[in-house]
This record gives structure tokens, C-alpha cells and sequence, in this order.
């Protein structure tokens, strides 16, 4: 299924995005040396039930997922790159984090995700990888306007990740989202131009690029939820949700100043 949001349902839409947004930022300003991960699941919680909000986690069981997910937020570390399941960790000096979030209010889903790192730790390897993703998101971004294919926004954000050595596993990538979390188009994070559906106004897409350092290649955690890297390397995951309007694209996630 394909939405097509009508101009007067952005100021609802920016809601939404202003709330996963902010409790991105807000987790990730208490993500220190020693905080569990099951305390900035409970924490998330509170944010979206105080809002109004919906989770898009807690009761999502989809085909690949091993039951529920039963929680607000994924928190993948370091070798866990997408659907991290809280679990009770605390996290190190130099853990790689990324927070990952889908939240409905007022009928509307936005979905994004961050990586950074904790602590005073900062390895090349986990800057490179948090680069590499971020800067392919930004080119998806520019390339999004009526009229450009999902082919087009593939293409660039591939053409990012591989220029900077790394390889683009497409089993999971950017989708359509609405009234629901996961919707038509699927959005791979390589592809050629001039190739898929066609954007138009009114269409919200998350894009996110993620990636491993040294495979493409996934292996599902005993969770049955956290996908990790088969080789235990390092990896990063981007994403912002944007709406395509009659100029080009507007990024519904990004943090306030």
C-alpha cells in the first residue's frame, strides 16, 4: 500500500516527526558510560505515552521477528546494526549506539534513527562508519522531489556507501510510511536511476542507509529480533523521515537546534 498525504495533513506530520525527533535527542544526551539499555527503553516509553503517541514496537510482529518486539525503541550496539532488542547492558566507553524509533501521533508515523558513540572513546573505524551513513542520507535527501524515482534515491545513497569501501546489503532499507509504520515503496539503499515508483506530493518515505565494516552479510541474534554483522565488525544505521511536497523534500526528523 501506497499513502499520498494531503497538504493539510504536514502540520500533523511535522508533529509526529518533532517527536521522535526530540526523544531521539533527549536518549541520546542521557546515553553515558554505565546507562542500560533497558533503562532508555523505559525512558522512551514515558516520552511517548506523556505525548500522546502511539509505539510502532511494542506489538509489532512481523514475518522476520521472533514474536512482539515488546519494546519502545531498538538500541543496536556495535556489531548489531537493525532491531536491536533492549536488553540488560550497560553500556561501555566507546560502544557504538544507534537508537532507532517509530512513533504514530495523530495517525501519522515517522521513523528515524541515530548512531553515535558513548563515551571519550572515538575509534576511525566508528566515526568512519557513522560519516559514511550520514552523508549517503543527506544525498538520498537531495535526490527526493516530485518526479525523481526511487531508483534515483537508491542509487546515490549506493554510490555514497560504496565510494567510502563498503558493502550494501538490500534485504533491508528505506519504505513508505503513513498511517503505518512499514508501507510501499520499498526504498534499497543501491539501485539504478531512473528505475521504480515514481515520487509525488504527498508521499512520505524513511530513508536509511545503514551499513557493517567489512560484510554485507546478517546473522539474527538468539533475541530473534537484533540483526547483527555475520563477521562481528562494527556498523552504523541513518534515518530521517521526509515528505515529498510541490518543492522537493522536507525532513520531518530533524532534531530542533
Amino acid at each position: 500500500m501506497i499513502e499520498l498525504f494531503d497538504a493539510t495533513d504536514l502540520p500533523r506530520a511535522r508533529e509526529a516527526g518533532a517527536l521522535v525527533a526530540g526523544i531521539l535527542q533527549t536518549m541520546k544526551g542521557r546515553c553515558e558510560v554505565g546507562t542500560n539499555l533497558l533503562d532508555i527503553d523505559r525512558w522512551t516509553q514515558d516520552m511517548i505515552i506523556e505525548a500522546g503517541g502511539v509505539s510502532c514496537y511494542v506489538d509489532y510482529e512481523p514475518s522476520f521477528g521472533r514474536g512482539p518486539f515488546g519494546h519502545y525503541i531498538c538500541t543496536s550496539v556495535n556489531d548489531a546494526v537493525l532491531h536491536g532488542k533492549p536488553f540488560d547492558y550497560a553500556l561501555a566507553d566507546g560502544d557504538l549506539l544507534t537508537l532507532d524509533l517509530a512513533v504514530s501521533l495523530n495517525g501519522i508515523v515517522t521513523d528515524s534513527a541515530i548512531s553515535f558513540i558513548v563515551g571519550e572513546t572515538r575509534s576511525p573505524e566508528s566515526l568512519a562508519l557513522i560519516d559514511a551513513t550520514e552523508r549517503a542520507l543527506v544525498a538520498g535527501i537531495a535526490a527526493a522531489r516530485p518526479g525523481a524515482r526511487i531508483g534515483d534515491l537508491s542509487h546515490v545513497i549506493g554510490e555514497v556507501l560504496s565510494d567510502a569501501g563498503y558493502r550494501v546489503n538490500t534485504e533491508f532499507g528505506g519504505h513508505g510510511v503513513g498511517s503505518t509504520m512499514h508501507q510501499d515503496p520499498h526504498v534499497p539503499n543501491t539501485g539504478r536511476p531512473g528505475r521504480g515508483y515514481t515520487l509525488r506530493p504527498g508521499l512520505l518515505l524513511a530513508l536509511e542507509p545503514w551499513i557493517m565494516a567489512d560484510t554485507d552479510k546478517l546473522v539474527t541474534d538468539a533475541d530473534g529480533w537484533t540483526l547483527r554483522s555475520v563477521t562481528g565488525g562494527r556498523t552504523a544505521h541513518s534515518e530521517h523521515t521526509i515528505a515529498i511536497t510541490e518543492d522537493g523534500a522536507e525532513i520531518l526528523t530533524l532534531p530542533k537546534p
